[in-house]
């Protein structure tokens, strides 16, 4: 998989969440975990996570940062170049294949309900295009399989032909 970086040549603005958050009571950091794979976070280190920046990624971390020092914990939103290339590119190629992973998951789910009767696929297919609204909202380096996604859910709208309606 080859991810471009933001700009060619030189790496592209990030915004970065530094955080801790205490153990115990587990739910906020349950929470904040929660929301950070949401968003499609990379993780550079414990307590670190990264994202390409825009004015809404640096907005869901500033949200999220305060819900941390609303916990209980540390935390600082930071606007970061990576040192190269290299590493951006490193972190955009794990954001992607995360996200092709998602994909392909769809994809085996839409595929294997393609036999299924027109009410259950129609269903399913409204049910994945949810999935991948959810999926589109963290994808900032979309892979191959996003519009090979798409593909599948769409085909599962499409009637199937009766057999005596096949050419012979």
């Amino acid at each position: 998989m080859t991810v471009q970086p933001s700009r060619p040549g030189a790496p592209g603005e990030w915004v970065l969440l530094s955080y801790r958050i205490p153990r115990e009571p587990s739910t906020p950091r349950i929470t904040i975990w929660r929301k950070l794979k949401r968003l499609g976070v990379a993780q550079i280190s414990d307590g670190l996570v990264a994202l390409p920046a825009d004015a809404r990624t640096r907005e869901h971390l500033d949200w999220i940062a305060d819900e941390i020092l609303d916990a209980g914990g540390n935390a600082s939103v930071w606007i970061a170049h990576p040192g190269t290339t290299a590493t951006e590119r490193d972190l955009a190629t794990a954001m992607a294949t995360a996200r092709a992973a998602e994909y392909t998951k769809v994809i085996t789910e839409a595929t294997a309900a393609a036999g299924r009767d027109e009410t259950s696929r129609l269903s399913l297919a409204r049910r994945l295009r949810a999935e991948l609204r959810r999926i589109h909202r963290r994808d900032y380096f979309p892979p191959a399989e996003r519009d090979q996604a798409n593909a599948a859910v769409n085909a599962l709208t499409q009637p199937i032909p009766h057999p005596e309606e096949q050419p012979s």
